[in-house]
């Protein structure tokens, strides 16, 4: 039989506590930049890695045996997680995350719930904190499993609307809290916290059905917020101060980030919480917006542009992610700087599907830091810049965004990339973005269309500026 772990004294689990929080905070400063993030990475893990053993050696209720085979397994599991899952499939695991730890605050809260009954009618302060974590844990599991599916094109990723979803959203929303007074009310009746993870589920699914297209980091940036605050709320359930402290730190920064990308897409805070981003209005067809205007060019041509240029801003995006072109267009970047001309890389905040997706990309092929511009210090300078070379992004350089009210990206705002003198758009095909819609830019007298993909056209782009 394994001998059971002796529970540690109360002082040393509280002092371990203090130290994993204050690693916590200190990784997530060093998460605020490029050049620590890394570092800041790792001191967050060593602070997650220290709460998790002292909580499982203080509760004593398993043994030394099964707390080192949960490390091994786990760590297993996110070392092959971490090398497999390409960077294109990063917003899909932050989802799967996301909803993992809802649904484990919601068994965690469900097992308490009948270890609680079990001993007596629970405190009102436990009821409640396990109402919060049934309501919220079941919102984000579900959320993040319709947001993952969308994300993996399991289901469609377009807005999913139907009239009265608001209403609709809005009737599960008080079900829901009356399920949590009837919870509160009669906390020995534990039926009635299957019934609100029932009615949180429902809810969870309905927020996220309605967001599709380029909305969709949002919706992960919010449902991050939404798993912290469950695991906030279990914290209380199970009087664990490190959870509760983790759990706010998450949702906190979650809520934040969220606030960020909702300003950097002109959207309503209070929209996206409650599931009600719309789609917009009519828009023109591809025939009439690119119809006889397109101009294809070649790798030969572009080099002739470059020679000459003496500044170029490069736009990445997500077709360069799933071209895994970043080396190559380093070597770009290298090859137009050693003739002279300077180089910059303009990064939209919701470039790809993640906040920061791009930053990371061009970070993992060495691309220094110095060069990388966000949008807001960069968009005044295109006036000035000769050649601006766009790979693989499409709405975050839509000028429909200031042009048409009607649009879904309508308000958002873009690299204004089509008020430099020369833009080259690289890209497979003149298919529309997340956002679904045409782009007047690849239409536009000062437009270069260069068909192909992103790793192979930058490769050719490269020899022929070699050759020039």
């Amino acid at each position: 039989m394994l001998e059971t772990a002796r529970q540690l004294p109360e002082w040393l689990t509280q002092l371990t506590y203090l130290v994993a929080s204050v690693l916590f905070i200190v990784g997530l400063k060093g998460l605020s930049h490029p050049r620590t993030a890394v570092r800041g990475n790792f001191i967050g893990a060593l602070g997650m890695f220290l709460a998790v053993v002292v909580t499982l050696l203080d509760r004593g209720i398993i043994s030394y045996e099964v707390i080192f085979a949960g490390i091994v397994v786990g760590s297993a599991l996110g070392a092959i997680l971490a090398a497999k899952v390409p960077m294109t499939a990063i917003p899909q695991l932050v989802a799967l995350f996301n909803g993992f730890g809802g649904i484990a605050s919601v068994l965690v809260a469900g097992g308490s719930l009948l270890e609680a009954t079990g001993k007596g009618v629970p405190e009102v302060d436990f009821t409640v904190a396990t109402a919060a974590t049934g309501l919220i844990g079941a919102v984000t599991f579900w959320g993040s499993l319709i947001a993952f599916a969308k994300l993996q094109e399991l289901i469609s990723d377009k807005f999913l609307t139907f009239s009265g979803q608001q209403y609709l959203n809005g009737v599960v929303l008080v079900a829901a809290l009356v399920a949590s007074g009837l919870l509160i009310s009669d906390p020995t009746n534990e039926l009635y916290f299957w019934i609100l993870v029932g009615i949180s589920s429902l809810l969870g699914v309905f927020l996220v059905t309605p967001i599709g297209g380029a909305d969709m980091p949002v919706v992960i940036a919010l449902l991050n917020s939404y798993s912290g605050m469950a695991a906030a709320a279990t914290g209380f359930v199970l009087g664990n101060s490190v959870l509760i402290i983790s759990g706010s730190l998450v949702g906190a920064s979650g809520i934040i980030l969220t606030r960020i990308m909702c300003k950097a897409m002109n959207r309503s805070l209070t929209n996206v919480l409650f599931g009600v981003m719309a789609a917009g209005g009519e828009t023109a067809s591809a025939d009439e917006v690119y119809g006889g205007k397109v101009k294809s060019t070649s790798a030969a041509e572009v080099a002739m542009l470059l020679e000459t240029a003496e500044r170029v801003v490069i736009v990445p995006g997500y077709g360069m992610a799933v071209a895994q072109a970043q080396h190559a267009v380093r070597d770009l970047c290298d090859e137009i700087q050693s003739h002279g001309a300077s180089v910059e890389f303009a990064i939209h905040p919701v470039a790809g599907r993640m906040p920061g997706h791009m930053n990371v990309l061009l970070a993992e092929a060495e691309i220094p830091y110095e060069q990388l511009k966000e949008m807001d210090a960069i968009n005044p300078s295109f006036e000035q810049t000769d050649v601006v070379i766009v790979i693989g992004a499409n709405d975050v350089v839509n000028p429909l965004a200031r042009t048409d009210p009607g649009s879904p990206i309508a308000g958002m705002p873009i690299l204004n990339v089509d008020k430099a003198r020369t833009v080259v758009v690289i890209k497979r095909s003149l298919s529309p973005g997340f956002a679904g819609i045409p782009n007047p830019l690849f239409a536009a007298d000062n437009c270069l269309m260069l068909f192909g993909d992103g790793k192979a056209a930058v490769l050719e782009l490269i020899a022929a500026v070699q050759e020039s």
